[in-house]
């Protein structure tokens, strides 16, 4: 039952329409589509067929949309009305060697996929969309390779020497005139780090930290650790574009950037694979912030942390899907700015542990997740990220309160 539709374009509208969700959706590129394979499912029965009756099966609506254009290659998938069924479900993408996959949430259970309409990546309920022409991540990268920029020395667990920074940089309340490059893919303030094996946020330790990606890495054999500070120019007005758009409601106007990029950097001591991904620091009055931006992430049997992680762990983030090096290949299409690949924080004020009011907020949330566990607190992190982006303190303390319903 149902039916089956495919069809391609080179012109007219769909390619018009094609032409703006992608810039909508993957800014900055300039993307014009020159060709699109439309592929849907309308209203096909699963195989949960009752032979007594062919029309009882339960129903699936999905669409699958290719668009390419200019060197560019994307999907879109898109979801309507997907009913419960017990047979084996899969949605996403693979590719030959699990090099580059992606699994969508709720779509390895036949009993959580109707939720599939309701989930996005990209802020357009049931679309979940996808850049997949490979090595096209790092287009969301701020520059890097120039010849300003300072390259850290070729050395196993090796890090910058103390870098002065131009403008003082605001983390969490702790007002820092220096930083490190470390080349296992995190940033320290009071001194460089060889530490190779990721902690595990929330550490509880004694120092501020920002990982992005923390791990084994060895750029003796592959890639290049560089950073570049900017005060003018180019990248600053870049820096206030993206801060405006991730956090909406503030008027802020860069006027410091750090930029350090791990390009295409082993794991040691596997020399074949290539990792690339970005930290941003920006600030500018009394506002600092933070991007990770991922690009090509190979998978790794080491342990990997990404998030940060402050003087007693008082606030913390670990980037959901990063600790487990099997799945990090998935961070260049993760996002909590509905931009694949990056990840934005608002880093500048510190915790407080008088409080000063209560706010009192009713959410309804529909999870797979019992979120008053400790393994799901990224989770409960990721939403007092949202709020803050929308004007609450950033020294909110989030108290989960489990309830359970009762039928009377």
């Amino acid at each position: 039952m149902g039916k089956y539709w495919y069809q391609q374009y080179t012109n007219g509208s769909v390619l018009t329409r094609a032409t703006q969700d992608i810039n909508r959706y993957f800014p900055q590129r300039g993307f014009t589509a020159s060709w699109v394979f439309v592929a849907t499912w309308d209203y096909v029965q699963s195989g949960d067929i009752n032979v007594f009756n062919l029309h009882s099966a339960p129903a699936i609506t999905f669409q699958v949309v290719l668009i390419s254009g200019g060197g560019f290659s994307f999907i879109l998938m898109n979801y309507g009305d997907c009913a419960e069924i017990s047979s084996p479900v899969e949605a996403g993408f693979d590719t030959i060697n699990s090099t580059d996959y992606y699994l969508i949430h709720y779509a390895s259970n036949g009993s959580y996929i109707p939720n599939l309409k309701n989930t996005t990546n990209v802020n357009v309920t049931g679309r979940w969309a996808f850049l997949v022409n490979r090595g096209s991540a790092p287009e969301i990268f701020y520059p890097f390779g120039l010849s300003g920029d300072t390259r850290n020395a070729a050395v196993d667990d090796g890090s910058s020497s103390v870098i002065p920074l131009l403008s003082p940089f605001l983390f969490f309340g702790r007002r820092y005139q220096q930083i490190y490059v470390n080349n296992n893919g995190h940033l320290t303030f009071n001194q460089s780090s060889s530490q190779f094996v990721p902690f595990s946020f929330p550490a509880y330790e004694g120092q501020d930290i920002i990982a992005g990606l923390w791990t084994n890495l060895d750029n003796r054999a592959r890639g290049v650790v560089s950073y570049h500070q900017y005060t003018n120019g180019s990248v600053l007005t870049c820096a206030t574009l993206d801060i405006n758009n991730h956090f909406p409601n503030l008027t802020f106007n860069a006027s410091w950037v750090f930029v350090a990029t791990w390009d295409k950097v082993a794991y040691f001591p596997n020399t074949s694979t290539e990792t690339s991904f970005q930290v941003v620091l920006i600030s500018g009055s009394n506002f600092s912030f933070i991007l990770m931006n991922y690009g090509d992430i190979a998978v790794t049997g080491h342990p990997v942390e990404a998030g940060y992680d402050t003087v007693n762990s008082f606030d913390y983030f670990v980037i959901p899907g990063s600790i487990n090096g099997s799945f990090i290949s998935n961070l260049k299409n993760s996002s909590n700015v509905n931009v694949p690949g990056r990840w934005a924080f608002r880093v500048d004020s510190g915790h407080s542990t008088s409080k000063k009011y209560v706010i009192g907020l009713r959410v309804r949330i529909s999870s797979v997740f019992d979120l008053t566990q400790y393994e799901n607190i990224a989770i409960l992190q990721q939403i007092k990220q949202e709020l803050v982006k929308y004007g609450l303190p950033r020294n909110i303390e989030l108290k989960l309160r489990k309830v359970q319903k009762i039928t009377p």
